[in-house]
């Protein structure tokens, strides 16, 4: 890579900063280096060293002995496992500062650590995540192929790519669209091509009603919906099957017959990778003219400031953003 990491501190009465501080003790000696964006104290409080610089160019030479910090200090104290709307500004600065360095080619790709929305939302944020959130600072940016945000989970030997989000299960059959299923199917390809180097990427598309609808006896959605969506996508060159069963997709033999998995809803890719890999899911934003990964997890208030918080998500989002990085040249 050309460029570190930039890593945005996330809520920081979570555990952010431990597992922050954890990742860098694993990575210290191999990379890949990256800079942490956030409060340097509230990191150099986990008792590994914390070097503050203001340029990421400065970070690889530090990485090795200390954690490379830009520091932008919490508006008021931390106390771990409470969270306060009064610090929720800053996070929102992090993420901000962290995708700039990301679009000034000062950075080669973001990695976020979580972030709580509920002060967030408090404090005036009107994204729902930081998948929308960097989709918006990121608007302005040219981008050559098909615009996302999706969001891609991956653990493992599977990825999955949602077609809705955080949607009420009873909005799920009107939100699942011709158009939106087309729309993440053609990201999803994209994407396996460019960021995971997947020259033919093989789609699998998950159907939403049980046994696949019964040929219309358990919904019509596989038959209005899906399967004229898969077609059209075939017809574009795209390599994805006619809706499957979704009880079905996910053994090891299955995951053996597709790159990636397109799901309807939060929980239909949810499960199957927090099953496979707990501890060691990434979150991929993919679509955008920024690389962003995230652990696949929350801010974990009810263990905050105990240490025992596990870094392996963020240490495997790390790896990962540089993966795809490297893949992008570097920027």
């Amino acid at each position: 890579m050309t460029a570190p990491l930039a890593l945005s501190l996330g809520e920081p009465a979570g555990i952010g900063p431990e597992i922050v501080a954890k990742a860098w003790t694993a990575l210290r000696e191999t990379g890949p280096a990256f800079v942490v964006v956030g409060d340097a104290d509230l990191v150099a409080s986990r008792g590994e060293p914390v070097v503050r610089v203001t340029d990421p160019a400065e970070a690889p030479a530090v990485f090795g002995r200390a954690i490379p910090a830009i520091h932008s200090p919490t508006a008021g104290a931390v106390t771990p496992g409470r969270p306060d709307p009064v610090n929720a500004i800053c996070v929102a600065d992090w993420i901000s500062l962290a995708v700039d360095l990301a679009m000034d080619g000062k950075a080669s790709g973001v990695v976020t650590a979580p972030i709580a929305k509920a002060p967030l939302y408090a404090s005036g944020f009107r994204f729902p995540g930081h998948t929308e959130f960097i989709a918006e600072l990121t608007g302005d940016l040219p981008y050559r192929g098909t615009r996302g945000p999706v969001m891609m989970l991956t653990a493992r030997d599977l990825r999955v790519a949602l077609v809705t989000i955080h949607a009420p299960l009873s909005q799920v059959p009107e939100l699942v669209t011709r158009e939106r299923v087309i729309r993440t199917a053609r990201v999803t390809h994209e994407a396996l091509r460019r960021d995971f180097g997947i020259d033919r990427p093989r789609l699998a598309l998950a159907a939403l009603n049980p046994h696949a609808g019964e040929g219309g006896a358990i919904g019509l959605e596989e038959i209005e919906v899906l399967r004229p969506a898969a077609a059209a996508l075939r017809a574009e060159g795209i390599g994805i099957t006619d809706p499957l069963p979704a009880d079905t997709m996910f053994h090891p033999d299955a995951r053996a017959t597709y790159d990636a998995a397109v799901c309807l809803y939060h929980d239909q890719a949810l499960i199957p990778i927090k099953t496979i890999d707990f501890w060691g899911g990434v979150n991929v934003t993919l679509g955008l003219p920024v690389v962003r990964t995230s652990p696949d997890h929350g801010t974990g208030f009810e263990i905050a400031g105990t240490g025992v918080a596990r870094a392996d998500s963020l240490i495997a989002a790390i790896r990962l953003a540089a993966s795809m990085a490297a893949r992008r040249g570097g920027h």
